[in-house]
């Protein structure tokens, strides 16, 4: 794997990977497995938009992750899965259990009728049976389309018709905390008037379901009549490895497609490259795997690179604010990768959660999901890195596929609240509003990428002219990340939101990220959330709703307070117009902030809220509305 050890190296390669970029990727690309060489590195216009990457070149993705380790590494554990329930005993899969676990379920599909090609949603819990399917549908060349096992059944049927999936895969139940999800039940609402081929169902809980006679089958049951050697299918580079479902702007998902060849080089180069991961590791991302982050960093990136990986079935909170820090113990987990919701979160349950765990074995701690702020950084990197791991905050997207903007973890300087320099290989750039590159450091503007990278999205499934328009037409051969971003003295990147949550207030314009930060201070204040809205004399106003530890016994002491916080941290331009104090936030559940619905409630269109279906929970809208003053 190619691996990049010291800031000279980075330096080195950085420059390589912009001056020679095909040579750059050739080489990385060389460190897999291929069954037939590609004949061309990339082929590519954004203007259709259309990237090949690594023409005619053939491969399986699943003999790169499994076959290939099985010389060297049969007997290495390959998955450690952490239950919901921290009575319940721990499973653990070598790479040699792992390789027969996928290849019979990859003959269990097959049995089922599915074909290269054929799309296959998944909805189930985090369980190891997760990963297992995943990989076994790459292994046979079928697309898998995974679904949050928290989602509406409303949701997942509209997931399995837009991908056209004859296949669903889910369990009787799911665990999350203290909460039981009805799975097999959520599945049989959303299918019910729905051609599907077959569903099969994991017994997770031995919870009692209703079995389609001549369509459901249990896991345990199909996996019985195959054995476990599968040969896997050959895929060209380009073949679809996967569709992954985020929410649009509109409310209206759309199906990010991401293609086999490049995937598997850009998330193996940056999981080893990012966390500087070394033999015999134990890695942990707490993302679902029903998010891009689990797909990239629990399942294909680690196991490209030979590592242990770490799957937890539960919440952070449950049934005490200390499970992360009882599972690093437990596990002598190495490298923690968590999103700054969760940090907030175990951050305003207190240090004494923390204080009584070594976490010793941790080497390095990570950050994803959105802009961490300042505060959150600091007792991050204090009380759970011990002042010793680098916190690599890496930047980037559902359709990136892989990170583009981070520290190296202990090779780049860190700087809190800056995702930091872009890996080698990405070519970011700053953009005014009319499309010219802003030059220099020490500038804003629209954050760009000029060059493709090999996990780019290539298109959004049966809607094209959407990617197009998307990501490729606002910016004419650049793909616009839709982030507005600071570029400092020494070429840091510092992600300051969305560039609708980018506001112009009396033509300043101000990043939502950096106000939240400055009322985040407030000792008070647990998390805010700020949107522009519209003001008859400022074009737009500042809207702040925000969640405290304890209700404010003087609501407007309290407002007088936060804005002059922000006045002291960034300038009196920068304080709200209105506060309102909520207790909670309209989420999805991988943690973003859902700012379309702020924005309607702030400016009181309440009316059509469109699509909640990805929310956390969506009875938080209403709670928000029923408290808007307007």
């Amino acid at each position: 794997m190619y691996y990049i050890n010291s800031l000279e190296e980075y330096e080195r390669s950085y420059k390589k990977s912009i001056e020679e970029p095909k040579q750059f990727w050739d080489y990385i690309a060389t460190t897999f497995y291929w069954r037939r060489k590609w004949e061309q590195t990339l082929v590519w216009n954004f203007e259709e938009p259309n990237i090949n990457w690594f023409v005619s070149g053939k491969l399986n993705i699943t003999e790169n992750c499994l076959d290939r380790h099985l010389k060297d590494h049969a007997n290495h554990l390959a998955l450690i899965w952490e239950p919901n329930n921290p009575n319940e005993n721990s499973i653990t899969y070598t790479y040699a259990e792992l390789h027969a676990a996928v290849s019979q379920f990859a003959n269990t599909l097959k049995r089922q009728g599915v074909y290269k090609g054929d799309r296959v949603c998944l909805y189930m819990p985090m369980i190891p049976e997760l990963l297992i399917a995943m990989l076994a549908c790459a292994r046979i060349g079928a697309v898998h389309s995974v679904v949050f096992g928290g989602f509406s059944a409303k949701a997942l049927r509209e997931r399995i018709l837009d991908a056209g999936c004859k296949i669903v895969v889910t369990a009787d139940a799911g665990l999350r905390g203290h909460r039981e999800i009805p799975m097999k039940e959520i599945v049989d609402e959303a299918t019910a008037d729905i051609d599907i081929r077959s569903v099969i169902v994991f017994k997770r809980t031995g919870k009692p379901i209703r079995m389609q006679a001549e369509r459901d089958v249990w896991w345990h049951d199909a996996i019985s009549q195959v054995d476990s050697v599968c040969e896997a299918e050959e895929m060209d580079a380009e073949d679809m490895l996967f569709i992954l479902y985020t929410s649009g702007s509109t409310g209206k998902p759309k199906g990010v497609v991401h293609t086999t060849g490049g995937f598997m080089v850009y998330t193996g180069y940056t999981f080893q490259n990012v966390f500087q991961y070394q033999s015999g590791d134990v890695f942990w991302c707490t993302a679902d795997i029903g998010w891009v982050t689990g797909h990239s960093y629990i399942v294909y990136g680690p196991l490209l690179n030979a590592a242990t990986v770490l799957m937890f079935e539960g919440i952070p909170t449950w049934p005490n604010p200390d499970r992360c820090w009882q599972i690093i113990d437990k596990h002598k987990v190495n490298i923690f990768y968590t999103a700054p919701t969760a940090i907030r979160s175990l951050m305003a349950h207190g240090d004494e959660w923390v204080v009584p765990y070594k976490l010793e074995s941790l080497r390095v701690i990570g950050s994803v999901g959105e802009p961490i702020n300042h505060e959150a950084w600091e007792w991050y990197h204090r009380l759970v890195g011990k002042n010793k791991c680098p916190l690599v905050d890496t930047w980037w997207q559902t359709e990136t596929g892989g990170i583009m903007i981070s520290a190296l973890a202990g090779i780049s300087s860190l700087k809190p609240s800056f995702a930091g320099l872009p890996l080698p290989g990405v070519q970011p750039v700053l953009l005014d509003t009319k499309g010219n590159v802003i030059e220099g450091n020490n500038e804003e503007g629209l954050l760009c990428i000029a060059f493709p990278w090999p996990a780019m999205i290539r298109t959004t499934y049966g809607e094209h002219e959407q990617c197009k328009q998307n990501y490729f037409a606002t910016f004419p051969g650049y793909y616009f990340t839709g982030d507005g971003a600071k570029r400092d003295e020494d070429g840091y990147y510092r992600i300051i939101g969305r560039v609708d949550d980018v506001i112009n207030v009396s033509g300043h314009r101000i990043g939502t990220a950096e106000v939240e930060d400055a009322i985040n201070e407030h000792d008070n204040v647990v998390e805010s959330a700020v949107v522009g809205f519209s003001h008859p004399i400022k074009g737009q106003g500042i809207y702040a709703y925000v969640i405290c530890n304890q209700p404010p016994a003087d609501t407007n002491q309290t407002r007088h307070e936060i804005n002059e916080m922000v006045t002291r941290i960034i300038g009196p331009i920068a304080r709200p117009d209105k506060i309102q104090f909520v207790n909670g936030l309209p989420k999805t559940r991988s943690g973003k902030i859902m700012r379309r619905i702020l924005r309607k409630i702030a400016e009181g269109d309440t009316k059509n809220m469109g699509d909640t279906s990805t929310l956390l929970d969506p009875s938080v809208v209403d709670t928000i509305i029923a408290g808007n003053p307007n």
